[in-house]
């Protein structure tokens, strides 16, 4: 496995995002003219809903701390900053840097993109074991991997890729209309996501699947929270599209809880690690 570290970085990215995810999230009215670019509350709440899922993701990934376990989860938060800071980049001119919280937010990619570097590095270097835990996943769990890849891929390439004035960027899917800054930003989420989950395709372990849904249930659940806190906005009626927003959180929430339920988190594979490395026995 990866060293200590390594890890006590993990750890580190998890405490920062949560810092930033925990004022976005239960703060967005204060928070939202303060952030590094111009969002709406809603906006706000749900990068904040980013944040925590983030901070989750990378503490269960440090708890668990077995190379073949976390692998996903670590590619998915190295994805997340790589790809926010790119979206950076692009706005730079249109960055807001008048107050601390924005820096706050830089400080937690450039963190999460140092410890990406870093075991990254240390993988190419160590080559770690790709271990299949738990038993080897089915291709019926394959496919649904590809399917859920290919439809959040799409959505992150679209946010990426699509023009203002778009069909579905203007409260047709997402009840705000979203600036240039973060609909680049929201697809660049949605990317990371996406891509994440193709390790799954080579490390084809069932507590290695079953830990990727547990890591990821604080961003369906804190995403899900900040649509609900102002569901006031949705026009659900008048914008029956919007239905699609709010389903893709409940549909995914639901699948990945039922297979949780049935096939447990993968912890037995990341205690299993433990009991290994404990030098006390």
């Amino acid at each position: 496995m990866l060293s200590s570290s390594t890890r006590s970085l993990t750890f580190a990215v998890a405490v920062l995002y949560a810092v930033l995810g925990a004022l976005l999230f239960v703060a967005p009215h204060w928070a939202a003219p303060n952030f590094a670019w111009k969002v709406s509350p809603l906006v706000t709440m749900t990068i904040g809903g980013w944040c925590l899922g983030n901070a989750w993701a990378a503490y269960v990934v440090a708890s668990r701390w077995r190379f073949s376990l976390v692998v996903s989860g670590l590619v998915y938060l190295a994805l997340f900053a790589l790809f926010q800071a790119g979206v950076v980049l692009a706005f730079w001119p249109v960055l807001r840097l008048g107050h601390w919280l924005a820096w706050l937010y830089l400080a937690a990619l450039a963190l999460n993109l140092l410890q990406a570097a870093v075991w990254i590095v240390e993988a190419l270097r160590t080559r770690p074991a790709i271990e299949t835990l738990g038993g080897r996943t089915s291709r019926r769990d394959i496919a649904v991997d590809v399917v859920f890849i290919l439809l959040v891929a799409f959505l992150g390439l679209y946010g990426l890729l699509a023009p203002q004035g778009a069909r579905g960027l203007h409260g047709g899917i997402f009840p705000d209309i979203l600036t240039p800054f973060s609909l680049r930003a929201f697809g660049a989420f949605y990317l990371a996501v996406a891509l994440g989950p193709l390790t799954l395709l080579v490390v084809r372990g069932v507590d290695t699947a079953l830990t990727h849904m547990y890591l990821s249930w604080g961003l369906i659940l804190f995403i899900a929270l900040a649509a609900l806190a102002f569901i006031g906005v949705f026009d659900l009626t008048g914008r029956p599209g919007q239905w699609i927003y709010l389903g893709i959180y409940v549909a995914v929430g639901a699948a990945t809880a039922i297979y949780m339920l049935r096939g447990g988190t993968g912890a037995r594979s990341a205690q299993a690690s433990r009991e290994v490395t404990d030098p006390r026995r």
